[in-house]
């Protein structure tokens, strides 16, 4: 006789009450310490590597340092693509990794990149600077402040920072905190070259006077029999005051440098990536919170600190708070728990009105029950109170409560036919419980694909797969091993056993007469419906992910790229002048050349380019958002001609970027363009397309100096010191440092403002000689403007110019997508051999995705199958019970199009979920006929006697499902899956309790009782 739980314990009364206890002491442990965050964690696999060569053009540094360091990159294990821009003595590659790639393998992957490239570091050229390792590409600062300041300068502001920075390193849960827009200091020696020359003064012993004076070097020390004492050499630079003092030898006589330089303080020109709030110059402060941490304790702490740090700022340094992940995580835990409560609500009121007062209670009393466990095992699996968490919960809510009313009614039904409380008790797991488990382990088996798809999309909902199991795991034991215990003290016969059934119950007992006296008509239209249903799809839209419902917006502003820094920053003061004073904002804030921090962890973060500006403008709501994000792009399309712009709101899901992208693939830079250009044409033809866009396209002026070799060799000059006269001049060379509290401040060499901007000064230019005699440029050099690459981007080693595109309001990527496939695919066919057209963007990023979901589904349907066999042990009843799971596609497809949603990656994981739940119905269902079939009863009796039975629990489930919906379909994010489960479910379930027995009966064969002998 096999082992009943329910009979244990009944039998252990004390016992399972002491674990009642314990779940819920638990489970009210584990919420209080559960983390609380806006999104899952997930690893980005990408990891930064950048190599310098100062002087480099684009060619030498595209052959010699990107190729070399490209070559050692693709031999790196699980490596998906590498990508690169190179600029003139630049070089910045992405290492992206496959989606397969799990966490625990990521650390290793870069351990072996860093070891390849230094063990090829050799090989690049003298001179490179790097490469450089970044491995925290994916680094959230959810916290972001921004310090600005009236009547101080930048130093000043800095320091109180700096200051700041220290104090908050300090608050538990915060791991690293970095500077935004902080201008290092610098000291300009500013000279004429004229008046050099006049003088006779030979630059570089200039710059060896002042290193040689600012050197730090060991004087000795001198060992006493009672003490030590260090010898400390004076001299060293404090400041720009004792750099404009030091005395020189020129000729025979002592010159001070201030004679002929202009000494000065000032900050790196041309300045680094700047920070602004609310249009006003600032320093930023962006916190970034320790893995595991908790959001809503950290703002906390942070808010507390902050305002400690502020009451002791001086009048006139304001801090603003720019963002706050934790004001955004705490509104989205309390809306989705709102929901989570409205769902309970929905389905306690469905219990008591179909099951009545006693019953209802005792489904009701489960749910907390259950609750606590899952919420005790999120504890220990780290699982944090999330977007994809919550809704789980949501989700699993209904079925969570299905096994409860299972047990709840055949406890219900004994009762009614005269038996004990102890007896009725334990019924349920003696009939039902592993009909129960098995079709709790095939709803399981439908949210694998979730859990385990390779992919990035995967990885961001695999906590749907996890949260989900264990709240059905946990559901079945509290089922079987609580819920009879409640039972005995809840319930009570019936005060009726008999009598007439019900309305709804009459009805169906006349719809499934009908079906089965036509079975096969009813076989036959239900194929019907689904065939259709088929037909219909292509008309729902498709989606990966949808946007945000957050109330930012990133407003991108991309210049010409050989635009400078100060340009951009003219074109962020611009967007600033806008934004003031409109009424749909409420706060912002602007990176000048450089994009946003990754202030929010599925942001398509940019890395620092002088031509580039992004502004995060944070509107009062998402209505005001809607509004704000019309005007903007025409304001951009009218004031900002030349740039290129977009406003988007943030991204669900792994980042994209430009919603539609093509890549143009071949070896030749000319050829590529040329082909990029005719691909532009087409996709800018097309009327759902807006502001294309190139990655890279546009040439850029520079200009060359064409030395006469013979000449200069006469003078006695090389190329190495002309440009070393060159950079002196026109950038400036830093000789020595000033350590100025805790900075370093370079002390650069440099000529005055006049002779470095202009070429005509560049011509007259008086280059130094080894006799102290000096010559003017233009004696053995000419000049002329030649074109060249500012940027060049490369993808696996082959030149790739991505043609971008935004699109219409209210349009989806993948319908532009489908409406350009055919005159792309004309255009490819013309190609020469070796180029080629790939589709990036959202498409790329949402097949990538969903072919990782797919390569699971066998997987899915082995478990399923392997569950199914066991429970059923006959390949019979499995195909019926499997014929049952495509029909809720029927359901989805009408709901979809009704409600107009689109079908994305998440609605696509809840209908492969959806078949767990409609196969769960079916086995329970086959396994009622077969048992009323075992007690002797004809087939058609069987049929009938079982569907009645399993009527209610299964309508009940199923209404309680589509119901406890309701609160997240009304979501950006969950409102596809919402209503592909709801409108799957419900037609289903009526197919389930129709289609499923007429086919049943129309395979099935009377059993003949054995002969007698």
């Amino acid at each position: 006789m096999r082992f009943n739980l329910s009979e244990w314990a009944v039998r252990e009364r004390s016992l399972v009450i002491y674990f009642m206890i314990a779940v819920v002491g638990a489970g009210l442990f584990a919420y209080s310490r559960l983390g609380r965050a806006e999104d899952p964690s997930f690893v980005i696999k990408t990891m930064v590597v950048q190599a310098a060569w100062p002087g480099a053009s684009i060619e030498d540094t595209l052959q010699q340092v990107t190729e070399r360091l490209e070559r050692t990159l693709q031999e790196t294990p699980n490596l998906d693509h590498i990508r690169s821009y190179t600029r003139p003595g630049v070089t910045t590659i992405f290492v992206d990794l496959k989606d397969s790639t799990t966490a625990a393998e990521v650390p290793d992957v870069w351990y072996h990149v860093r070891k390849s490239v230094g063990d090829m570091r050799h090989t690049l050229p003298a001179g490179v600077v790097g490469p450089g390792f970044n491995d925290e590409f994916g680094d959230t600062f959810g916290l972001i402040y921004g310090f600005t300041a009236d009547g101080f300068t930048h130093r000043e502001l800095r320091d109180y920072v700096e200051r700041a920075r220290s104090r908050l390193l300090n608050v538990p849960d915060v791991a690293k905190i970095e500077l935004l827009g902080e201008q290092d200091e610098q000291i300009f020696v500013e000279f004429s070259m004229r008046e050099l020359a006049t003088l006779g003064i030979d630059r570089s012993a200039l710059v060896a006077a002042l290193q040689a004076q600012n050197v730090v070097q060991p004087a000795g020390t001198i060992q006493t029999g009672d003490e030590k004492l260090a010898i400390d050499v004076t001299g060293a630079f404090g400041s720009e005051q004792d750099i404009a003092n030091i005395n020189f030898a020129v000729g025979g006589r002592m010159l001070r440098l201030s004679d002929i330089a202009t000494v000065r303080r000032g900050y790196v020109d041309p300045p680094r990536p700047m920070f602004r709030v609310n249009g006003e110059p600032a320093i930023g402060l962006a916190i970034s919170m320790r893995e595991g941490g908790d959001i809503l304790q950290l703002g906390h702490n942070v808010e507390q600190a902050m305002a400690e740090i502020t009451a002791e700022l001086p009048i006139g340094i304001e801090p603003h708070l720019v963002a706050d992940q934790a004001v955004t995580v705490r509104s989205a835990i309390t809306e989705f728990m709102t929901s989570l409560w409205q769902a309970i609500l929905i389905i306690l009121v469905v219990s008591f009105i179909a099951l009545g007062l006693r019953a209802g209670l005792m489904v009701a009393l489960t749910i907390p029950l259950t609750l606590a466990g899952v919420f005790a095992v999120m504890w220990l699996l780290n699982i944090d109170m999330q977007r994809i968490s919550l809704g789980a919960l949501i989700i699993a809510l209904a079925l969570m409560v299905d096994d409860a009313m299972t047990t709840t009614d055949a406890t219900l039904g004994r009762l009614a036919a005269g038996e004990r409380k102890e007896v009725a008790a334990v019924y349920a797991f003696r009939t039902y419980a592993f009909a129960m488990l098995a079709g709790t382990l095939v709803t399981i088996a439908g949210f694998v694909p979730v859990g385990f798809a390779a992919s990035s999309a995967g990885e961001y909902t695999f906590t749907l797969f996890a949260v989900v199991a264990v709240a059905l795991l946990v559901s079945w034991l509290v089922a079987v091993l609580f819920a009879p215990l409640i039972g005995l003290v809840i319930l009570k016969p019936p005060k009726s056993a008999g009598g007439e059934p019900g309305r709804v119950m009459r009805v169906y007992r006349g719809l499934l007469s009908a079906a089965l006296a036509a079975r096969w008509v009813t076989v036959a239209i239900t194929l019907a419906l689904f065939v259709a249903a088929v037909l219909l799809m292509p008309l729902i839209p498709r989606q990966f992910f949808p946007s945000s419902d957050r109330p930012e917006l990133l407003v991108d502003l991309q210049l010409p790229q050989n635009a400078s820094i100060y340009a951009t920053e003219r074109a962020m003061e611009r967007l600033d002048a806008a934004l003031k004073g409109d009424p749909d904002v409420d706060r912002w804030s602007g990176y000048v050349g450089r994009g946003a921090i990754r202030f929010y962890l599925p942001l398509n973060a940019h890395l620092p380019n002088d031509f580039f500006g992004q502004a995060v403008v944070v509107a009062k709501d998402v209505e005001a958002r809607e509004r704000l994000h019309a005007r903007l792009v025409k304001l951009l399309a009218e004031d900002f001609p030349s740039v290129v712009s977009r406003v988007s709101p943030l991204e669900l899901g792994p980042p994209v970027g430009w919603p539609i992208q093509y890549r143009v693939v071949g070896t030749d830079l000319t050829q590529v363009r040329d082909i990029a250009l005719k691909l532009a044409e087409v996709i800018a033809a097309d009327p759902l397309t807006r502001t294309v866009n190139y990655d890279w396209i546009e040439p850029a002026r520079e200009i060359r100096v064409h030395v006469n070799q013979d000449q200069a060799r006469l003078l006695g000059l090389s190329t190495a010191a002309i440009g070393a006269v060159l950079n002196t001049v026109v950038t400036g060379a830093p000789v020595t440092q000033v350590r100025d509290d805790i900075y370093l401040v370079n002390v650069v060499l440099r000529a005055t403002d006049e002779q470095r901007v202009s070429l005509d000064t560049l011509r007259t230019l008086q280059v130094p000689l080894p006799g102290g005699r000096t010559v003017p440029l233009s004696q053995f050099a000419t000049f002329d403007y030649a074109q060249t690459q500012p940027l060049v981007w490369r993808r696996d080693r082959l030149p790739t110019l991505t043609v971008q595109s935004d699109i219409v309001e209210g349009v989806l990527p993948e319908t532009v997508v489908d409406q350009l496939g055919p005159r792309i695919a004309e255009l490819a066919k013309t190609l020469p051999a070796g180029y080629r057209i790939e589709t990036g963007g959202t498409v790329e990023e949402s097949a990538s995705s969903l072919a990782s979901v797919q390569a699971v589904v066998p997987l899915m349907l082995l478990i399923m199958l392997t569950v199914l066999m066991f429970q059923l042990r006959r390949f019979s009843l499995t195909f019926i019970v499997l014929s049952v799971a495509p029909l809720g596609l029927i359901g989805v497809v009408l709901a979809l199009l009704v409600s107009n949603r689109p079908l994305g990656f998440v609605a696509i994981l809840g209908v492969l979920a959806l078949i767990g739940m409609i196969i769960k119905n079916a086995v329970i269902l086959i396994g009622q006929i077969e048992a009323e079939r075992a007690a002797g009863k004809a087939v058609r009796e069987a049929v009938v006697d079982a569907s009645c039975a399993r009527f209610t629990p299964i309508m009940l489930t199923a209404v309680s499902t589509v119901l406890g919906m309701i609160p997240i379909a009304p979501t950006v994010f969950w409102g596809p899956m919402a209503f592909a489960i709801m409108g799957g479910l419900l037609v289903a379930t009526l197919l389930t309790l129709l289609f499923l027995p007429a086919l049943y009966l129309a395979t099935s064969r009377e059993r003949r009782p054995p002969a007698t002998p």
